[in-house]
Formats: structure tokens, C-alpha cells, sequence
């Protein structure tokens, strides 16, 4: 991405991959932002107006049915293809909306990493699976890199390259994420017929936790993000 193009979000949220795609195309690019979530819409527009980012455009629409006369240069979107029931189709719509020689890149999840390595931190490792499953019987893949590297072949789009990457770190952010990301599946557990006995009491877990690092002095890891982009064959 570059000055002056045009680019789509897909699965804005509160617009973080948004504004950083405004930064890259400048104030003569153009972002448009979509998503479903009018709340988190709202939120997004509050950030870009607070942080003087004129050249994004958030839309209110489901990821299938964007509305475009224009192409654009290029569609991004991070852990929002994990969550559709059929990421092939969605990726089939997108990039019609691409122009030839146009850009498609996805970072999605991948949590067997995360597993990998957290191993040696057995509560932290039982944080980890009971997300894995919530996730999983809430209907969302936990592992990406093969879907997409299929999906992107699928609708007609040349091998994509892919990097798979697991940030980690002892920043207090990155020690905290899987608790904070505990508290916030929680109330799913029992919707879900999940057991959250291994966790023990919710109300000590931070400080446990953290404990559990201090005690084997270990790094905290975050989710593996599988990166995917390709690029859309040129019209003969």
C-alpha cells in the first residue's frame, strides 16, 4: 500500500488496521472501513476524527455485500475470515472488487502456536484451550494458514504467500491479553457446556497467572498470526 490508493477494510471494528492503512495512502488515498457492528463503528469514526484521519470512510454493511462502483487497490482484513461460515465466498466477492494487478491480504489466527509455546506454563496453556474451544463451538476456525491457502487458489487467485508469526514478550500487555480474553469468553462457557474448573477462581487468576511467569521466569506468547496476501492477475 502506497500514496494515493484506495483501499478496503473488511471487518473494521474499532478501526486499527483502518487507520494504519490511512497512514500508508496519505491524505490523497482513501480508506473505506466496513463492518456490522454499529457500536464499534461508532467508536471507530470518534478514533479517526480524534487522531486527524479525513481519508477514511466508515460503512455499516455486511462483508458480502459492499457496495462499490469504483475498484479498489487492494482489500485487507485481520481475524475476520476465522469467524464466516464460508471464507472461499467472501473472498470470491472481495475481489471482484480489486482491480487487476490489485492487492488481497489477510492475517487470520492460528493457536497451535500459541499452544507450542506455552507448554511449559500449564495454567496459562488451560487458558488457551478452554478459548480453542469456545471458539471452536462457536463456530470459528483456530487455525487459518491452510484455509487460507486454499481459499485464496480456490476463487482463482495465484498461491499466496504466507508468514506465520507468534509475538512474545514480558510487556505487561502481552502477559495480561489471555486473561483479559478469558474474562471476556466467560459468561460463554456455560452457553456453550464448557467447564471452566481447570481455571480455578476467576477472581485470582491475574495474579496467578502472573505468578506462573514469575516462577519459571518464561516470556507470555500471544496468538500465531498467519499472514496471506496475493496478487490479483492483471487483465489480458
Amino acid at each position: 500500500m502506497g500514496p494515493g490508493q484506495r483501499i478496503l477494510d473488511i471487518g473494521s471494528g474499532v478501526g486499527d488496521v483502518a487507520m494504519l492503512a490511512a497512514s500508508l495512502v496519505g491524505p490523497s488515498g482513501q480508506v473505506v472501513g466496513v463492518d456490522r457492528d454499529s457500536i464499534a463503528l461508532g467508536k471507530a469514526r470518534m478514533r479517526a476524527a480524534a487522531s486527524g484521519l479525513t481519508n477514511i470512510k466508515f460503512i455499516e454493511a455486511d462483508v458480502s455485500q459492499v457496495p462499490s462502483d469504483v475498484p479498489f487497490d487492494a482489500v485487507v482484513g485481520r481475524l475476520i475470515l476465522q469467524f464466516l461460515p464460508n471464507p472461499s465466498a467472501v473472498l470470491q466477492t472481495l475481489s471482484r472488487l480489486v482491480r487487476p494487478g490489485g492487492i488481497i491480504a489477510f492475517q487470520e489466527a492460528n493457536w497451535a502456536s500459541f499452544l507450542a509455546q506455552s507448554a511449559h506454563l500449564p495454567l496459562r496453556a488451560a487458558c488457551g484451550q478452554l478459548i480453542i474451544e469456545t471458539f471452536r463451538r462457536s463456530g470459528a476456525r483456530t487455525d487459518m494458514e491452510l484455509t487460507l491457502f486454499r481459499a485464496f487458489q480456490e476463487v482463482g487467485l495465484p498461491v499466496p504467500e504466507l508468514r506465520l508469526e507468534t509475538p512474545i514478550g514480558n510487556d505487561p500487555e502481552t502477559r495480561r491479553w489471555v486473561y483479559d480474553l478469558v474474562c471476556t469468553v466467560y459468561p460463554r462457557f456455560g452457553m456453550l457446556g464448557i467447564s471452566p474448573e481447570s481455571l480455578g477462581d476467576l477472581a485470582t487468576l491475574s495474579n496467578r497467572l502472573e505468578a506462573e511467569l514469575d516462577a519459571t521466569r518464561s516470556y507470555a506468547a500471544c496468538i500465531g498470526l498467519v499472514g496471506a496476501w496475493s496478487r490479483k492477475a492483471n487483465s489480458h
